[in-house]
């Protein structure tokens, strides 16, 4: 055919034009539900089961149902604060680890059913999706596969019943956002009044590839699955919502075992918080983390809520680096959240749209060094557009164009964004940007890994007219999105209540190690790590004989394990001769989210010493480290 009627045909038919032109998909892609996550940005997740009457962050399974009775239950005081926050969907804990199901299953008598709660007629999930509906939010649910209850764990019989129960929650409460499986498998538990330690062939007990994924594929093709290795999204690799600094939204995921396929609670998670460049999956993370310290309600964390700024930290570096942000939030006994976690929330809402309400690169324009065969469907006029998906593009042999940005009037601006179209695959390796100061261009930023939302926060606010952008592919680069935004300020504070407490300096930790001090010293940044005596206890003096509440610990916060216990013994003693327990019990989903653990005695006691026993070690039973002790008066 002649070149004139190619282009008669293409004139004709400008489709064809859009066909001919538009680079050819990079890598592999994301799914249409993954594209509506991406455009999610953030969620909430809802801990609310008996473990909230019992004060631990992990239930045991041995709770009886009588105590789940919240007498102010109100979903959509909880679906209504998670939407002030700008959170886009809201997910059920509908069973967690403790086995208790928030809906009447026909699987167990462990669950609302049994309880006095609604005079168990009530169905909690149901609830909270149509709260969640009613202030417009997406619904999903999570479905521990672990269960500390069921008498049939880690037989065939229960996860049967584990399949028959994801398959009522995907039946039963309309279209589902996501389906969340944690990675929490096997351990301790009550199974019934078993109470032993069980443990489970991780890779093929759930049959996840086979039996349990399809089931949601089945049932909410739209919703997305997680788990800490996917197959939809993966854990970032921490509780403390921050993907790396790089961080793919592609993935070659790791098993722990050569050969076999990855699945929850049996993946080397080195490479979550980063991904990987060019990996074999489109797997982006989920950044989770919890409003407070703790994933349920604990009273004494009442002003440890974090506040909006920490929020938006968090923000910039989950949804800011290509993932999503998922907040946990922890009704109280009652069943409503406390003020503050309301306060904060809507106070992080409106720094959220004050900041990027207002697009201080609207009005600009560009040239770049480049188009795309001169087309205007790849004009850099596509940055200013509002569209994910209409972008700037190159030819196909232009790796490395820079586009020279001229602002309408001169702006003040701390942050930058950029997207790229990701319908096409994640090609931008880096970025830089240069600003015109004093007759020349500065270096001003940079970045890697740009993907869905990329978000450089400023060291300083910096006041500009022209900017330069320099784009680095191995492909040509599709560049959707540029902005500048100016962080709002929020002056938010809680109104402290700080526990009496013992000064540091007049506690003294009885050792021949002269690093123990560090345990004392006022800086979580410091650790005394130590090997314990055969006694395997660490003994506090303190200066007098005292009516104490409580103590805490404070876990290392380098994210090593070395030395941290996960089950524990507190002892106390007048004359350092006589001791009596008074507080045991196990620092749950400490090795995920290492915050400080509180212990409260059941009754004051008097005391002048001290035995903090760690009776169970992540790492070597001989091994301890502390960064933080605490002793809390009456």
């Amino acid at each position: 055919m002649k070149r004139s009627k190619l282009l008669s045909l293409a004139l004709l038919c400008p489709l064809l034009t859009i066909a001919q032109t538009e680079p050819a998909p990079y890598g592999v892609l994301p799914s249409e539900r993954q594209l509506k996550w991406h455009e999610m940005e953030m969620y909430t997740l809802i801990h609310f089961t008996p473990t909230t009457f019992q004060n631990k962050e992990w239930g045991f399974g041995d709770a009886d149902p009588k105590i789940f009775n919240p007498g102010k239950f109100d979903p959509n005081q909880i679906a209504k604060a998670a939407a002030s926050g700008g959170f886009k969907g809201l997910i059920s804990v509908a069973k967690h680890h403790d086995g208790f199901c928030l809906w009447p299953t026909k699987t167990t008598t462990y669950s609302v059913a049994s309880s006095p709660w609604k005079d168990g007629k009530g169905d909690m999930v149901k609830d909270f999706m149509q709260a969640s509906h009613d202030n417009g939010l997406e619904f999903g649910v999570y479905l521990s596969a672990w269960d500390r209850n069921d008498t049939r764990y880690g037989t065939k019989a229960y996860a049967d019943a584990y399949r028959e129960q994801l398959t009522e929650l995907m039946t039963n409460y309309g279209e589902l956002f996501t389906s969340w499986h944690d990675g929490a498998n096997g351990g301790d538990g009550y199974y019934g009044g078993k109470n032993e330690k069980r443990t489970i062939d991780r890779s093929t007990y759930y049959e996840w590839h086979e039996k349990t994924w399809p089931i949601v594929r089945k049932l909410q093709p739209m919703a997305m699955i997680f788990s800490d290795v996917g197959p939809d999204m993966r854990w970032v690799g921490n509780e403390h919502g921050f993907a790396a600094e790089t961080s793919w939204a592609t993935l070659t995921p790791k098993s722990i075992e050569p050969g076999k396929p990855p699945v929850p609670g049996e993946v080397d998670n080195s490479n979550l918080p980063t991904g990987t460049r060019g990996g074999e999956f489109w797997i982006p993370a989920e950044c989770d983390v919890p409003q407070r310290p703790g994933w349920f309600y604990h009273e004494d964390q009442n002003d440890k809520v974090k506040t909006p700024n920490q929020l938006f930290e968090i923000y910039l570096k989950s949804v800011g680096r290509g993932g999503n942000m998922n907040l946990g939030l922890a009704p109280m006994p009652n069943g409503m959240l406390h003020d503050n976690d309301v306060k904060s929330l809507a106070a992080f809402g409106e720094k959220v749209k004050a900041t990027f309400s207002d697009n201080l690169a609207a009005g600009a324009t560009a040239k770049a060094s480049n188009v795309r065969e001169n087309n205007a469907l790849f004009s850099e006029k596509n940055l200013f557009d509002n569209d994910r998906y209409s972008y700037y593009a190159s030819d196909d042999n232009v790796l490395n164009p820079s586009i020279e940005i001229t602002l309408a009037h001169d702006q003040e601006f701390d942050l930058i964004r950029l997207r790229e179209n990701i319908k096409l695959g994640q090609r931008i390796d880096s970025v830089k940007v240069d600003v015109w100061a004093n007759g020349s261009w500065k270096p001003l930023a940079s970045a890697t890994s740009i993907g869905a939302n990329r978000l450089i926060k400023l060291a300083e606010p910096v006041r500009a007219t022209k900017l330069r952008v320099h784009l680095y592919a191995p492909v040509a680069p599709t560049l959707s999105d540029f902005a500048l935004f100016k962080e709002a300020k929020s002056d938010f504070k809680f109104d402290q209540a700080d526990r009496k407490k013992i000064a540091k300096d007049q506690l003294n930790i009885i050792s021949g190690d002269k690093h123990s001090k560090k345990a004392v010293d006022n800086d979580d940044k410091t650790v005394w790590e130590t090997i314990l005596s055969s006694q395997k206890f660490v003994e506090i003096r303190l200066p007098k004989t005292e009516l104490i509440t409580g103590m805490s610990y404070m876990p290392r916060q380098d994210r090593k394990i070395k030395g941290i216990p996960s089950k524990y013994e507190v002892q106390t003693s007048i004359d350092g001769k006589e001791w009596k327990t008074v507080a045991s019990g196990e620092f749950s989903n400490i090795r995920a989210n290492a915050t400080e653990q509180s212990i409260t005695f059941d009754t004051a006691q008097e005391a002048h010493y001290i035995r903090f026993i760690p009776n169970e070690v992540l790492s070597d039973d001989k091994e301890f480290s502390v960064a933080e002790f605490d002793i809390y008066l009456k």
